[in-house]
């Protein structure tokens, strides 16, 4: 491909995010365009905030050019800035991501978050339907003295987990699990943390959903099917019940929606458990533990 067909103005920095102003303004915020730029650079030419800002006049390879040009491309069709790329920064880990694995979110982080400040000393932790394994391995991080294992029924989601746990120095045991189906499967008793991001969202909310998702993203790790939305937090309760070590804590992302039922559903599994708030305000986060 040629610098006509790249139709940036010049390879000056400054003309090149001038152009993917330009040319995604009608499918993105400002901010939005900005950020990802951002990201770009630091992904392509290994350029963080303060280097890119220095170096506006500075001029870019046809090789690195022709990467902006595709990327425009791909974010024209509304595929995540996260999949060019390759990975996302989650809990100060570097986690690779593909059609395989959900895109950690903000609001997960939070969950990482509180269960640092909440969790002490755990010395055995589960994550149930790992995807990437973002979880997991920001928890190992967290405690490194526990023994971690993490479960997914995606075989090429357990492949990227373990490729980000080597990545990121820890040791985490990853398997392939069905945890709906494998009756073999249980989890280790005296588990002082279970946790999961079980897919939660019913198919009917579907159709308020953005492409970026529905198109690039797992529907096996996003749908439940409308009749039984917390078909994955009975089964985690049920399992979750002969598992847990005395105090122990079960920790779900949940459904916005769906924050008081699935209380509801705990209660009747013998839970006791309390309902936290996102940083949008969305109800995200039980906490439960046998009553």
């Amino acid at each position: 491909m040629n610098t006509t067909q790249i139709q940036f103005s010049s390879n000056r920095v400054r003309d090149v995010e001038r152009q993917f102003l330009t040319a995604l303004s009608d499918l993105y915020p400002e901010g939005e365009i900005r950020q990802m730029t951002r990201m770009l650079f630091e992904a392509y030419l290994g350029w963080n905030t303060t280097t890119l800002l220095l170096n506006r006049e500075s001029t870019i390879n046809q090789s690195d050019l022709l990467k902006f040009h595709w990327a425009i491309e791909d974010l024209k069709k509304q595929r995540p800035i996260q999949h060019i790329i390759g990975y996302t920064d989650f809990c100060d880990c570097r986690i690779n991501v593909s059609e395989h694995t959900l895109i950690p979110r903000p609001e997960t982080e939070e969950i990482v978050q509180w269960i640092a400040s909440n969790i002490i000393s755990p010395t055995r932790i589960v994550d149930l339907c790992t995807g990437s394994g973002c979880i997991a391995i920001a928890v190992k991080k967290q405690f490194p003295q526990a023994m971690v294992s993490a479960v997914d029924v995606s075989a090429e989601a357990i492949k990227v987990a373990k490729e980000n746990a080597s990545q990121n120095g820890v040791e985490v045991d990853f398997r392939q699990v069905d945890i709906l189906a494998d009756d073999g499967w249980l989890i280790p008793k005296d588990t002082s943390l279970i946790v999961s991001n079980p897919p939660y969202i019913k198919q009917s909310e579907s159709v308020i959903m953005s492409r970026n998702v529905l198109d690039y993203e797992p529907h096996l790790a996003l749908f439940v099917s409308d009749s039984d939305p917390l078909l994955f937090y009975r089964r985690i309760a049920r399992m979750a019940k002969e598992a847990l070590a005395e105090g122990g804590k079960l920790v779900l992302e949940i459904n916005e929606n769906l924050g008081r039922e699935t209380q509801t559903m705990l209660a009747e599994e013998g839970y006791d458990s309390r309902l936290y708030q996102d940083f949008r305000g969305k109800d995200r986060m039980v906490v439960a533990w046998k009553a």
